[in-house]
C-alpha cells in the first residue's frame, strides 16, 4: 500500500514537472530572446521549482553541500539522474553543459540548453567528437560561465561502474581552469529510468577544486578517486552501500 501511494504521487509529481516546462519557457520565451540573462534566469526558476514540488510531492528534499563555484571554472560532476542536472542548474550563477547533440533538437530544452551557451557534441565519433568538443568551448570563450561535464559521459546507477574519458582531461589541460569536482548521491531516489522516487535527502556536494596545471594523468585520477569516493559517502549516508552492490551485479 505504501508503495502504491509513493508510485502514485511520483507520477502526479512527473507529470506536472513535465507540464510545467513548456509553461515557464512560454513565459520567458521573449525575454530569453532579447537577453542571455533572462534564459539564465528561466532556467534557474525552473529549477528552484521542480525542488520544491519534489519535497512537497514526493518527500525528497534535497542539499547543496560546499561552495558553488561562481567564476570561470570547470565543473567535472557525478550523473547519475536528471535530477542531479536540476540541482546543478539551481546554484551555478551562468551553467554551460556539454551535452550530447542529439539534445540540441529536444522541444524547448534544446532551444534554452542552446541559449545558455551549452556545447553539443557527437559522442559517437570519438577523436573527432573530442576536437570538435574543444574547438567549440574555445568558440564560447566570450561568454564565460562554469562548464559542466560529466566525466562518465552518461548516468550512471549507484550500483553501477563506467570509465573516466579522457575529454575531461583534455579541457583541463587545454583551458587551464581549475576543476572543481562535484558528488551525488541522488540516484539512490531518483532512477535513472522509471516512475517511482523514493522519499529522503538527495545531497549535491561541492568538493575541492583540483587547480589547473597538473599532468592530464594525475588530473584524471585524482578526480575519479575524489568523485567516486565523495558520492560513495553520500551514497551510504543514504543508507545505499555502493561498493558492495558493485560487486553483487558484477557476480551475477
Amino acid at each position: 500500500m505504501r508503495y502504491a501511494l509513493q508510485y502514485l504521487r511520483s507520477l502526479l509529481f512527473v507529470g506536472q514537472m513535465y507540464l510545467a516546462m513548456p509553461i515557464f519557457a512560454l513565459v520567458y520565451t521573449i525575454p530569453a530572446m532579447l537577453s542571455r540573462g533572462w534564459a539564465f534566469h528561466a532556467v534557474h526558476h525552473y529549477c528552484h521549482y521542480v525542488r520544491w514540488t519534489a519535497r512537497w510531492m514526493i518527500g525528497l528534499r534535497s542539499e547543496i553541500r560546499g561552495t558553488p563555484p561562481s567564476g570561470e571554472v570547470l565543473i567535472a560532476s557525478k550523473h547519475q539522474s536528471f535530477f542531479d542536472i536540476i540541482m546543478l542548474v539551481s546554484v551555478v550563477p551562468r551553467p554551460r553543459f556539454i551535452m550530447k547533440k542529439s539534445l540540441k533538437w529536444a522541444p524547448i530544452l534544446g532551444w534554452y540548453a542552446m541559449r545558455i551557451g551549452c556545447i553539443p557534441v557527437d559522442r559517437g565519433k570519438r577523436g573527432q567528437a573530442i576536437q570538435d568538443m574543444v574547438k567549440r568551448v574555445a568558440e564560447g570563450r566570450q561568454a564565460p560561465g562554469q562548464l559542466i561535464i560529466y566525466p562518465q559521459g552518461t548516468r550512471v546507477a549507484p550500483d553501477a561502474t563506467r570509465p573516466y574519458k579522457i575529454g575531461t582531461g583534455v579541457l583541463y589541460d587545454q583551458f587551464g581552469h581549475d576543476c572543481v569536482p562535484a558528488a551525488t548521491n541522488v540516484g539512490v531516489f531518483w532512477p535513472r529510468t522509471g516512475i517511482y522516487r523514493k522519499p529522503g535527502l538527495a545531497v549535491l556536494e561541492f568538493l575541492p577544486t583540483i587547480p589547473g596545471g597538473k599532468p592530464v594523468d594525475t588530473f584524471m585520477e585524482e578526480l575519479e578517486a575524489t568523485v567516486e569516493g565523495a558520492s560513495d559517502r553520500l551514497m551510504a549516508e543514504a543508507g545505499f552501500d555502493a561498493p558492495a552492490a558493485r560487486a553483487a551485479q558484477n557476480a551475477v
